[in-house]
């Protein structure tokens, strides 16, 4: 039986991908960078490519923060300051949030039926400054965040220092839900526990990652979860 749901928050619950669009559009006007779109997409390609690299324990937060924005300008010609665009990035990249469709409704409905907790590896600042925005904290029994524990998603370390700080915790009675196939979804099996991939675009698993359950809407996870009840 459930009854401890580990939720994923950026692009599962909170949409990331509009927040950091506008967070990196206006740092590139603030440097003088026209923030087309091909700019734009490109900086999150390769954004994405650095957090893969920190799953893997190949670079520090630190250097993904500079990292990123130093392959861009060095992509698009311009002689801008990496460590100045990450630095005017960061805070505009915790101010406010957006939702992903139904996840206000769905952390509602789900409370006091289960206990909840948010596993990010999104950077401390940031995601405490989305969480008051969104006004949502009081749903979960806890956030753990990789920056406070020492260990990312899906590092196993990451999860057995999560489960120490639950009481009465058990793997067989919980479940990670998240967007991610080599963060959440990894996670979740090196950590032993059930796994329900959200999967909104309806991706192919292009890996030999394998979700326990898969989700294409947040309205869809009640009924999932009272079957595996």
């Amino acid at each position: 039986m459930i009854n401890t749901i580990f939720f994923d928050l950026d692009n599962t619950l909170l949409d990331f991908d509009k927040a950091e669009r506008n967070a990196v559009s206006k740092t590139l006007l603030h440097l003088g960078i026209t923030p087309d779109e091909k700019v734009l997409q490109r900086y999150s390609e390769l954004n994405l490519a650095q957090w893969k690299l920190l799953e893997q324990g190949k670079l520090t937060r630190s250097e993904v923060k500079v990292r990123r924005f130093r392959l861009l300008f060095e992509e698009i010609g311009v002689s801008c300051s990496a460590e100045k665009a990450a630095a005017v990035y960061e805070p505009l990249l915790g101010q406010g949030h957006y939702f992903v469709k139904g996840a206000p409704e769905l952390l509602k409905k789900l409370y006091g039926q289960y206990r909840m907790y948010l596993v990010t590896n999104g950077t401390k600042k940031v995601q405490i400054g989305r969480l008051e925005s969104a006004h949502i904290g009081q749903y979960f029994d806890g956030v753990f965040i990789s920056e406070d524990i020492g260990y990312h998603k899906p590092d196993k370390a990451f999860f057995d220092s999560c489960f120490a700080q639950i009481a009465d915790f058990s793997e067989a009675s919980a479940v990670i839900v998240g967007d991610s196939l080599t963060s959440d979804i990894q996670g979740g099996i090196n950590a032993g526990i059930q796994t329900v991939w959200f999967n909104p675009r309806h991706m192919p698993v292009a890996s030999d990652i394998r979700p326990d359950y898969e989700i294409n809407a947040l309205a869809q996870l009640p009924l999932l979860l009272q079957a595996l009840s």
